[in-house]
């Protein structure tokens, strides 16, 4: 028979990562197995890996919000409003909703030194960038709205957000007051689609 649990669907896996994000950080991502995550979370391994292919990804569950946000910025955005304008206003509701994917909130501070003492973790990290960069140009290309290079601007845009974002991490970190956190990272998203708008380089 089953285990309790065994079934799929988003509830299982949303208990699975809770279950595993604990188990991480209180001891360590590398000192965790996906075998005792299973038995923790009341199903086999065989179904932890359905949810989750990747026992990094237990982890890092955010990037499915991360791909799914910039298709709607994309697809979902009103007539008449540009992509850049649609990214922006994205990342601003992220810092307002202290949203884990804007790196303001400092109730994630052990999430970010657990990934800081992983290399599988930064490894994985760095590979969802290029996942979520190749999301975002390929929603672009099939934009009939877009003009200009989808390659470029998604590259670029990943790349400032991602800046952004571990320098967003450092100042909470530091233990800087939220309201300074968050004035800092505001600039930082306007200075990012200034530069994607007029580029970068002596006025």
């Amino acid at each position: 028979m089953p285990r309790t649990g065994e079934r799929g669907g988003p509830e299982t896996r949303r208990r699975i990562s809770g279950i595993a994000t604990r188990l991480f950080l209180e001891r360590g991502f590398d000192e965790v197995t996906v075998a005792e995550v299973a038995k923790a979370a009341g199903v086999s391994s065989v179904t932890v890996f359905k949810h989750f292919p990747r026992k990094e990804d237990l982890l890092l569950d955010r990037s499915v919000d991360a791909h799914e946000l910039l298709r709607a910025a994309v697809r979902g955005r009103p007539p008449g409003i540009d992509v850049l304008t649609s990214l922006q206003e994205t990342a601003d509701g992220l810092t307002g909703a202290r949203h884990a994917l804007s790196g303001v909130d400092p109730r994630a501070v052990p999430f970010f030194r657990t990934v800081a003492a992983s290399p599988a973790l930064i490894a994985r990290s760095r590979e969802i960038a290029s996942e979520l960069q190749q999301t975002l140009a390929t929603e672009l290309e099939n934009d009939p709205a877009f003009e200009g290079d989808a390659t470029l601007l998604a590259a670029f845009f990943l790349a400032g957000y991602a800046a952004a974002f571990i320098e967003t991490v450092r100042t909470v970190m530091a233990g800087e007051p939220h309201e300074v956190v968050v004035a800092t990272r505001q600039a930082r998203m306007e200075a990012l689609f200034v530069a994607l708008r007029h580029g970068v380089g002596p006025s």
